[in-house]
Order: structure tokens, then sequence, then C-alpha cells
């Protein structure tokens, strides 16, 4: 069954999506910061026909549009959401990566009769002042300039998070990254902004909680599991990247944990 690539309006401009058509409850994935649903078309391909399959470009990243100021993390929740009521879906799971988890709980929290499970890879419970720390990490945009020397930048940066083990990947995640040199940046500061822990605690769906032992946001992983002991917990591979680095372990944890639900 084929991936296919479509646009559906918002209120500030177009949303790219793939999608794969499919029946049941549907679910939605939403990328991390600075990829774009490239990331999940393994995911898409391997759990083709077993349900309706919607990956968005997140404002800013991808094929979708820019924003015009800087946004807060309600705001991305808005405008994906009016691009799930354009595609006619009432009720769904959402599966987020890093900044995809910020959304999740977003909608998850202010759209609990809506969403059916929330499905997060790098919960990020950090205090105020580890979002802070982490600001100062990745919050300066990589920036073009005349000698290219971004480029560079932009490649090493990757390869501290992982995407080295596969020369495609990397690749490809060096071309999503400078196309969202600005989208990164204002995600980011969107992420930091945001409270996650006190959304986190008033999910009500039920929850799956996935990380690698390589990923940024492992070492918080233990602390997402302490907060809600509900949620059900699995470990991947693939460092920061692992629906793509370990697709065969993120499709198995899908489809586990959506067999309770």
């Amino acid at each position: 069954m084929p991936i296919r690539k479509a646009y559906v309006d918002c209120s500030a401009g177009q949303i790219h999506y793939r999608y794969v058509e499919g029946s049941g409850t549907p679910i939605v994935f939403f990328q991390q910061t600075a990829s774009s649903s490239k990331m999940y078309i393994k995911t898409m391909t391997a759990l083709a026909g077993e349900y309706p399959l919607y990956a968005f470009d997140t404002p800013g990243f991808g094929e979708s549009f820019d924003p015009a100021t800087q946004p807060t993390m309600g705001d991305y929740a808005d405008w994906l959401l009016q691009a799930i009521d354009a595609l006619g879906l009432t009720r769904f799971h959402i599966f987020g990566h890093h900044t995809g988890a910020c959304l999740a709980v977003e909608l998850g929290v202010r759209h609990a009769a809506r969403v059916a499970s929330l499905m997060m890879v790098g919960p990020v419970p950090l205090t105020a002042a580890e979002r802070l720390e982490f600001s100062r990490r990745f919050g300066a945009p990589i920036a073009p300039n005349a000698e290219g020397e971004y480029l560079t930048a932009t490649w090493d940066y990757l390869r501290e998070l992982g995407a080295h083990a596969d020369l495609a990947l990397h690749h490809r995640e060096l071309i999503d990254t400078t196309r969202a040199y600005r989208g990164r940046a204002l995600a980011y500061a969107a992420v930091w902004d945001q409270d996650w822990t006190a959304l986190y605690q008033q999910v009500q769906c039920p929850m799956l909680l996935l990380c690698a032992p390589d990923d940024v946001l492992f070492p918080f992983f233990a602390r997402a599991q302490e907060i809600r002991p509900d949620a059900r917990a699995v470990t991947l591979s693939g460092a920061n990247f692992e629906p793509d680095l370990d697709s065969a372990g993120t499709v198995a944890a899908i489809r586990g944990f959506l067999q309770t639900c």
C-alpha cells in the first residue's frame, strides 16, 4: 500500500503530510526538530494497511509553511489540529518524537476526548533549569553563510546526535535541517517555554514511552516513568533517530501497545 503526499490548509498556511489509507482509529505522527515527515516512512511502510496513518511536516519544516512570528507550542498544536480537522479525523492516536512529544501532551490535554492514546519517543520531563541548559545547546540557529561553513556545522551537529550510523539518514537529515534553519530555532524556543511535565501529569489516555540509551533525553526517561507509573515504557536503540535506526523495535512497540488500547 503506497504512501501518498498532499497538502491541507490551516489558518496560517498549507501543511504538508504523508498518509496511508486504512481502517480503524488513525495514528497521526509528529516529527522531531529538525526532521520532517520523512522520518516516519519506515514506520508507515511497516504499518501500512493496519491503521490509517498520517505524518505531518510541522510548520517551519519539510514542505509546510513557515511561521511569520515566534509560535508557542499551543500555536503549533492549533495549526496541526486544524489540519487534522480538515482531514475529517475525529479521534486518533498520536505518535510524537521529541518536539512531537511536546505536541502530543499539548493536544492530549486540550483535546482529551479526541485523543485515544499517546506514544512518545523521548519524553521531556525537564525542570525549568534543565530546559534553560538545553536551550543553550539546541536554541541557536545554524544559519547559512557565504563560506558554506554552516553545512559542515550542521553535518557535525547531526553526527553528534547519531545520524552518522546510516549515511542515507545523515544526508536526509542534513537537507531537512538546513531547510529548517529558521524553523528549528522557533520550534526549540516553543519547546523550552512549555511546561511539559505539568501537561504530562494531566494526560488521561493510555501512554507509551519510548527512548534509546544514547538519546539526548534518555537521562530523563526514568523520571517520566516515575511521574506516571501507569505509562508503558519500552527501550529502543538508534540514538536520536529511533524510527529510522530501530524501525523494527519501534513498529513492534506500537503494535504491542495498540493491541491493549
